[in-house]
């Protein structure tokens, strides 16, 4: 693992370097999202530590309404990066695309690296969509938002960041043709109907339990749960805060920004009352709106975009969780598929103590008598269809032999990528968490720090009035 003295993501500059590679073209260890040193071999580094090749620093801005006043019109936004990576043609890629291209991207990033954490996508069936408001600078905004966090998580992810259809989503100018050729040739060979799809769905079914937990996946689900635990009741508590600091329409005294805006009138039209203290009482008033405008900014600038970033990072911890679930069931696909091979030389042996005769030290008790009794009633229980059953058996066993072969490897596989998504994840946490803590905090100081400047302005107005006693 990766010690406290390598933050993946700020031990290094956000700066594109001028040389990105040196003269034997091996990457120059520059740019956020990736480990600084990422020589050795991979017992110094841990077989599960992730190796970052270069860095991808991405961008979404711009966005622009296409085909205006049409029935076909959409939003399409600039996507831009730097990088060092091989992969990439050019150092500074950038493309305009629109929220369809990042669902194909998103959806077939998923089918190609089934063990890789891919973040989700913000949902398109909003509210907006319906009033159709989709287009105003508010909801273009935060999709714009929603849409750079979704390439920032790529890009920090050390295998989806070399993705060829990543590459292609920044650099190519025709990115339609691109998609269909990825329909039509999707990377890696295709699947095929296994063994494992053939057994019926009463052997492998979605309420099954993995019977040999590992313990290090039974860690990581409990740390998972905790997170989202937590990130649920965050999200609950600070809706409840942006409610009664500016909820629109609520109960009077459940608002603050419409309390402030109130007593701000109240205080002005008292000032109409009291003649000699108009002026200070206007002041006042004026200080009240300018309060109760910074509790309204505060909530747009630093209240939503934090619930709005909570809300993703829980969607993403979502994803993360898929991946675990996965793979239980490849573990499970094993384990069932063992059981079934067991089950099947049972039968083999069986039949071969039968035609042996002795049939009574088997031991497979009643089910195996009735059985016999079955297939004496059926008129198969003689010898030839005893040797035709085995003979069949044997081929079936074969081919189970080789399945729970490919099984096991293929669940062994799956556990060592998802132990190096889980480190992944974890530095993306982090950064994310980080980021997203700091700009609420700078938001909340930058409100009081404006809020003590407009209070401090009407104390001395206060001081000059006269009270005669």
């Amino acid at each position: 693992m990766l010690g406290d003295e390598e933050d993946v993501f700020d031990s290094v500059t956000w700066e594109s370097p001028s040389a990105p590679y040196d003269a034997d073209h091996t990457v120059q260890p520059s740019g956020p999202g990736f480990k600084q040193s990422t020589a050795g071999t991979e017992d110094e580094r841990g077989p599960h530590d992730p190796k970052w090749e270069g860095y991808l620093i991405v961008t979404v801005k711009d966005p622009v309404k296409e085909l205006a006043e049409t029935k076909d019109a959409y939003v399409s936004y600039l996507v831009s990066a730097k990088t060092n990576l091989l992969i990439f043609s050019t150092p500074n890629p950038s493309s305009r695309r629109r929220f369809q291209d990042f669902v194909f991207l998103r959806d077939h990033l998923v089918k190609d690296f089934p063990a890789c954490v891919v973040p989700a996508l913000p949902d398109k069936h909003r509210l907006e969509y319906l009033t159709g408001d989709r287009f105003s600078p508010e909801f273009m905004e935060r999709r714009r938002l929603d849409l750079h966090r979704f390439l920032e998580r790529i890009s920090r992810h050390p295998t989806l960041q070399r993705s060829t259809l990543v590459r292609a989503f920044f650099e190519s100018t025709e990115w339609h043709v691109h998609m269909h050729q990825h329909l039509a040739h999707p990377p890696g060979p295709e699947p095929t109907p296994g063994l494992i799809d053939n057994i019926s769905d009463t052997l492998l079914n979605a309420f099954a339990r993995v019977r040999k937990p590992d313990e290090r996946f039974l860690d990581m689900r409990e740390s998972v749960d905790k997170f989202e635990d937590g990130l649920v009741i965050c999200e609950r508590l600070w809706n409840r805060v942006r409610g009664r600091t500016n909820g629109g329409g609520l109960a009077p005294g459940e608002d603050l920004t419409a309390d402030y805006h109130d007593l701000a009138v109240a205080v002005q039209g008292l000032g109409f009352l009291e003649s000699g203290i108009t002026d200070p009482l206007n002041h006042f008033s004026n200080t009240l709106l300018e309060f109760s405008a910074l509790l309204r900014h505060k909530t747009q600038t630093t209240t939503d975009p934090f619930l709005v970033h909570l809300h993703s990072l829980l969607t993403y911890s979502h994803a993360n969780r898929a991946v675990l679930k996965l793979r239980d069931q490849k573990q499970l696909d094993f384990e069932e598929l063992s059981d079934y091979l067991s089950g099947v030389t049972q039968e083999r042996d069986r039949l071969s103590a039968v035609i042996s005769g002795h049939a009574g030290s088997t031991g497979l008790g009643l089910s195996a008598y009735l059985k016999d009794k079955v297939d004496s009633l059926r008129g198969a229980d003689d010898d030839r269809s005893r040797v035709e059953k085995m003979r069949k058996l044997d081929i079936k066993i074969k081919e189970l032999q080789d399945a729970v072969t490919t099984a096991h490897e293929t669940s062994d596989a799956f556990s060592d990528e998802t132990l190096r998504e889980q480190t992944i994840f974890q530095y993306t946490k982090e950064a994310e968490m980080k980021e997203m803590l700091g700009n609420l905090a700078e938001g909340e100081i930058e409100f009081y720090q404006s809020a003590m400047e407009e209070w401090e302005r009407i104390i001395p107005v206060i001081q000059r009035i006269r009270v005669d006693v």
